[in-house]
């Protein structure tokens, strides 16, 4: 009984760390443009520091996906996570913000 309460809590904490990980990935912004027929879409953001951008700007982003640019539309604040490649940064994650 005891190691089922010990897996139990471990796992509880897991997932709380985690939320902790996926919240601080989150980006704040703006949709300003979208452009779906190049996969790109222009935000302005506060301070990404997933990205190691301390300064709020604005700047056009690929998509990972194409179907992200039809769940937001120009004047949205949103939430979005994006990852830094060779080719330059890439949304891979997009919702409104509540």
């Amino acid at each position: 009984m005891n190691r089922m309460i010990r897996i139990a809590a471990a796992a509880a904490l897991a997932l709380t760390l985690g939320g902790a990980f996926a919240q601080a990935a989150a980006i704040n912004g703006e949709v300003k443009k979208i452009d779906e027929g190049a996969g790109k879409i222009t935000l302005k953001h506060g301070p990404a520091k997933s990205l190691g951008m301390d300064e709020p700007m604005t700047m056009v982003y690929r998509v990972k996906d194409p179907a992200l640019l039809k769940q937001v539309k120009v004047g949205d604040k949103v939430k979005f996570e994006a990852q830094e490649s060779d080719g330059g940064y890439t949304v891979t994650a997009i919702q409104k913000a509540k």
